[in-house]
């Protein structure tokens, strides 16, 4: 491809951007200088090799998916996948791709994320691992209280069977009234440590009415851009249940993670449809969330599907973490969630909220 005249060869040179045009056969055609100082090859290595030697092993798969569905005129918006450099780095690029069929070839530009990553995925797993740190002290302190409370009780009612007149010597009678107060004292501490624990866990946790359809569209307005460009059609239900007992920031977060993951694992070439529903159970309101997106084997991972860092598609930027969130916020407030899924015909997600938590 003669490149020469063209006109954009000034902008290929002052843009920080990662330019280039790619051939139909995987070569790089033209790149700028930017191209050259992130994958730290030559301009020769790299106009040389098939770009997939650059990528990195695990996002060859999903990006010979994308990639196919360029060359079918499908245009290719915020794709990101890792690269390796010269000096073995890996770093991560975010693609925006256009293809060219009068002249067999893709107009792509890239930025380097791979700060950004790196910031999400420590905010993720800080995020995680705190709620993992908070439910297991929570889970330690009413074992603790639980266990201990027992054998304090059966003490005290072992002390008030005993006849303190049939107890000879006033030392002993004064050892067994010391006993005894121990005992009473021990009792009402136990008491004020399992008062303080339910005081502890409960009140930072603000439930409310809320309203599923108000939350979700704030969901849908942080995340306008990916939505927008997923093309992603949505088939809202909120109308037998509008309204939850629950809490606002969970609501959001439940929403976003699994809007975001249906739109994240939609399968190339397929624009996202997503269907949310809620119903009066008369003691409970069902959500169910479901999407046609590539969906998972669910005999192989049910036991760990909402478990904390647990992946099960190994060629898309997966921590594991959304899931885990979803869970832990239904299930701490006294919900229940359960799913459905099999491969290639999406995902169904039923939730189950308390109509009331008092």
């Amino acid at each position: 491809m003669n490149t020469s005249g063209f006109n954009y060869e000034r902008y290929f040179e002052l843009t920080p951007d990662l330019v280039c045009i790619a051939g139909y056969d995987g070569y790089f055609k033209k790149i700028n200088q930017a191209v050259v100082n992130t994958l730290g090859y030559s301009f020769e290595e790299l106009y040389a090799s098939p770009i997939f030697n650059f990528i990195h092993p695990e996002d060859e798969r999903v990006t010979s998916i994308h990639r196919q569905e360029l060359i079918k005129s499908n245009r290719l918006h915020n794709f990101e996948n890792r690269y390796i450099t010269k000096s073995g780095k890996i770093i991560w690029l975010a693609w925006t791709s256009i293809p060219s069929d009068e002249d067999q070839t893709i107009f792509a530009i890239a930025k380097e994320i791979t700060y950004k990553k790196r910031l999400e995925s420590e905010r993720n797993n800080q995020l995680a691992e705190l709620s993992k740190s908070n439910k297991n002290f929570e889970q330690i302190n009413y074992k603790t209280s639980h266990d201990l409370r027992a054998p304090v009780n059966n003490l005290n009612s072992i002390l008030e069977m005993i006849d303190l007149d049939k107890i000879e010597g006033n030392k002993n009678k004064k050892l067994f009234n010391l006993a005894k107060k121990g005992a009473e004292q021990l009792k009402e501490k136990m008491k004020l440590y399992i008062n303080s624990l339910i005081e502890t866990n409960s009140p930072n946790i603000k439930i409310e009415a809320i309203s599923f359809e108000k939350t979700f569209e704030l969901v849908l307005e942080s995340i306008h851009n990916l939505v927008s460009k997923s093309r992603a059609k949505f088939l809202i239900d909120f109308k037998h249940a509008p309204v939850v007992d629950f809490n606002e920031e969970y609501l959001e977060s439940i929403f976003l993670n699994l809007t975001t993951n249906s739109i994240k694992y939609t399968a190339p070439g397929i624009k996202p449809v997503i269907k949310i529903k809620s119903r009066d159970l008369i003691s409970k309101i069902e959500l169910t969330y479901e999407d046609n997106g590539i969906g998972f084997d669910i005999e192989k991972v049910k036991d760990r599907i909402f478990g904390l860092h647990q992946t099960f598609h190994h060629n898309e930027d997966s921590k594991g973490i959304g899931l885990y969130l979803v869970h832990t916020h239904v299930t701490s407030l006294g919900g229940n969630i359960s799913v459905e899924s099999e491969v290639d015909k999406g995902t169904k997600f039923t939730i189950t909220f308390n109509k009331t938590l008092s």
